[in-house]
């Protein structure tokens, strides 16, 4: 197997198409409903309209939620809300259908792939079909090693194109991504803060199951800490990956890439799926215009990680659960977006009611002409 350079997505990504963006900017103008009276969901229309190559946009018929799966070493500093090597009591809840994201997918109609990367547990926990990608148990503890070897990032990023091509091959129109991980947030900031060349301080977060005072100090301390390993590595996103992401990192990052070159659209979630998709950018400059971010997890990282990319969250009402929540809630956002560029009518100047066509210096008719109305005294 030859060695990957994700550098070669930047010549297989192109942008969605701008000569259907015009169009489809041209048919909103027009629609009955006057421009600039739906907000943001008419760019949102535009923009999936251009991504489909299609005017007027087609429904989004078979979105699909992916969630990459992962355990952290890192966790074991005490840097998560939750217990370390717990990632595969989420993944169990999703399957179980006793978690947020789980309980929406349901009520939406919305299908829940779950893979795993590198959760720490007994294969024998979960289902074959989740675990059969897995790429190792668990990452390793980036403050002090490397979270997986460089053939490990390679096949975890091959892992990420491999679902990518599967889910393009099978008609999804849509995915919405997300991570179910314990201590995943940590390697997120230290991704985001060594590509923005930022501190550790400025982009810890609380993560999304909440952390303590002093659990914020040793997570800020971590992130400190590997960010001196990342920075050696910052001209190979994959040395970068292999260093200081993960095994669900690096697929996420795959997934992410290998979709743009499929030419379909993802709606991100919270810091993990950023981060994935800032180390992607790096790869191929084109790729964010396959991505919409689905909401503001409320984590600094992710912030940063965003407005580098100049994508602007579509919704921001304080979830911070993870697990593609987030950009679940953002999916009818996009359905109503899609409806509303299709399904109004357009409107045009009766042909009775438009002025006759006239040589230059030609009189308009009496009837066209103002009245004329008596000077004043």
């Amino acid at each position: 197997m030859s060695r990957l350079n994700l550098d070669d997505f930047s010549d297989l990504i192109e942008r969605p198409d701008s000569g259907t963006r015009r169009d489809a900017e041209e048919r909103r103008q027009r629609l009955a409903v006057p421009p600039g009276v739906l907000g943001r969901l008419d760019e949102l229309g535009e923009w999936l309209s251009a991504a489909q190559g299609a005017v007027p946009v087609r429904p989004v018929e078979q979105p699909r939620v992916v969630l990459f799966a992962g355990d952290h070493g890192v966790a074991e500093l005490g840097v998560s809300g939750r217990p370390a090597g717990g990632a595969h009591e989420l993944v169990r809840a999703v399957l179980d259908g006793a978690s947020p994201v789980a309980a929406l997918a349901r009520r939406t109609g919305v299908p829940v792939r779950v893979v795993d990367a590198g959760l720490d547990c007994d294969p024998e926990l979960l289902p074959a079909d989740v675990v059969r990608h897995r790429v190792r148990r668990g990452s390793g503890r980036i403050d002090v090693e490397d979270a997986l070897t460089p053939e490990e990032a390679e096949q975890a990023v091959r892992l990420g194109m491999a679902i990518a091509d599967e889910e393009a091959d099978s008609g999804t129109d849509l995915i919405v991504l997300g991570d179910l991980s314990v201590g995943g947030t940590t390697p997120a900031s230290t991704l985001i803060a060594a590509l923005c060349g930022t501190d550790a301080s400025v982009v810890t977060g609380r993560g999304g199951a909440g952390i303590d005072d002093l659990a914020w100090m040793r997570k800020c301390a971590a992130i400190r800490d590997a960010l001196r390993r990342a920075r050696p590595v910052l001209g190979d996103q994959l040395e970068l990956l292999a260093a200081v992401g993960g095994a669900d990192l690096a697929a996420t990052t795959g997934f992410l890439l290998q979709s743009a070159v499929r030419r379909m659209p993802v709606i991100l979630d919270g810091v993990v799926s950023a981060a994935c998709a800032l180390v992607a950018q790096r790869a191929a400059f084109r790729a964010p215009d396959w991505w919409l971010a689905g909401h503001a997890s409320g984590e600094p990282a992710q912030a940063k990680a965003l407005d580098r990319m100049a994508l602007d969250p579509l919704l921001d009402h304080g979830v911070t659960v993870g697990e593609g929540t987030g950009a679940l809630l953002a999916l009818p956002l996009v359905r109503a977006a899609a409806a509303f560029a299709a399904d109004l009518p357009e409107t045009r100047l009766p042909e009775e009611n438009a002025p006759e066509a006239r040589e230059p210096g030609e009189k308009l008719p009496e009837e066209h002409l103002p009245e004329q109305r008596p000077a004043e005294d």
